[in-house]
């Protein structure tokens, strides 16, 4: 795809990925798995985990993308998330009656649908009322948290999730196939889903005039773009990826709604999308290795690992987090009109 698209951080990003992916295979196939530690770090069932847990990453990965890329700061993606997760868990609860397969497209349709109307109101804080973007984001958090918990039904239950779909022929590959394409819908959707966006970000006029609006949106509104248009639907866009993202956690991940299930995970996007410098191979790569401190912290525990507290095993994920946004966001560039508020030349909006 040429450098332009893999630099810096993204490439580092995917080349830990495929590292840790081949490492996998070693073990699993050869003499390697011999040894009881290799085992804990390598085994199938930690790549199996790996995947389940950063396919919410990846999409709040991808709507920091869509957001940023047109120059629309978005740190509520959390919020956005963890109202998709309830508005699934409302539309499934709700529709428990019905087909399986009806009641869960009815939940991914309203955890879409809820997602999009978050980023809605995020672009409308951000551009028509001009509010601080970082701040704007933190109210879609707390309107998320506040809301979700008021509401809770804590008796409803949803009964039934998506279940792992076995691809004919590909899912009996050694390794790869158990752990790549014997998956729930929704998984392979968001694996879809970054390489439909990397294709319409970089190979579409779609993709160069958002880009454009995030890098020189006076230059972008001299050539005819309306470049408010572009972050309007963009954010909107990136809120119904971040949407699925808590729907994928309802519906084909626990089952189930928790107050607060999200966790952090918006943040961990966040921290995905800048590792892979705001691209969406490179923020898969990364989200996939921040996956696998989850996996690890899985797997260390399941293995007995009694001399390190529980606690400590736990942090391992918002740790690992922590050192590289702080190791690496000097070295990342982001888009250059990221955060600033757009005015035309008539001031309309």
């Amino acid at each position: 795809m040429g450098s332009r698209f893999f630099r810096g951080t993204a490439l580092l990003a995917m080349f830990l990925a495929v590292a840790a992916v081949a490492m996998t295979l070693l073990v699993n196939t050869t003499s390697l798995g011999e040894h009881p530690w290799l085992r804990v770090f390598f085994s199938v069932s930690a790549l199996n985990f790996t995947l389940r847990a950063s396919v919410p990453l990846i999409l709040g990965a991808l709507c920091g993308i869509l957001c940023e890329r047109t120059g629309i700061v978005n740190i509520g993606i959390e919020g956005m998330m963890l109202a998709g997760a309830f508005a699934a868990f409302v539309a499934k609860t709700s529709t428990n009656d019905w087909p399986l397969l009806a009641s869960l497209l009815f939940g991914v349709g309203a955890s879409l649908a809820v997602g999009g109307a978050m980023g809605l109101l995020h672009a409308l804080f951000s551009i028509r009322y001009r509010m601080d973007q970082i701040i704007s984001g933190t109210v879609l958090i707390i309107l998320a948290a506040g809301i979700s918990a008021y509401l809770f039904d804590r008796d409803a239950v949803a009964e039934g999730k998506f279940g792992a779909i076995a691809l004919p022929g590909l899912s009996q590959i050694p390794v790869f196939g158990e752990v790549f394409f014997s998956n729930p819908p929704l998984t392979y959707l968001a694996l879809l889903l970054v390489v439909v966006v990397h294709v319409a970000l970089f190979s579409s006029r779609w993709g160069v005039r958002t880009r454009a609006c995030g890098e020189h949106p006076r230059a972008a509104d001299t050539v005819g773009i309306d470049v408010n248009r572009f972050r309007y639907v963009n954010t909107m866009l990136g809120g119904m990826l971040a949407g699925l993202a808590g729907g994928f956690l309802v519906l084909e991940a626990v089952g189930q709604f928790q107050e607060g299930m999200t966790a952090g995970r918006g943040f961990i996007s966040l921290a995905a999308m800048i590792f892979g410098n705001w691209m969406p191979f490179g923020a898969t790569a990364a989200a996939l290795l921040f996956g696998y401190t989850q996996a690890l912290q899985n797997e260390l525990l399941l293995a007995g690992i009694t001399t390190v507290p529980r606690q400590f095993v736990s942090m391992i994920p918002y740790v690992v987090t922590i050192v590289v946004v702080s190791g690496f966001v000097g070295r990342v560039r982001p888009p250059a009109a990221e955060g600033k508020v757009y005015e035309t030349e008539s001031g309309s909006e």
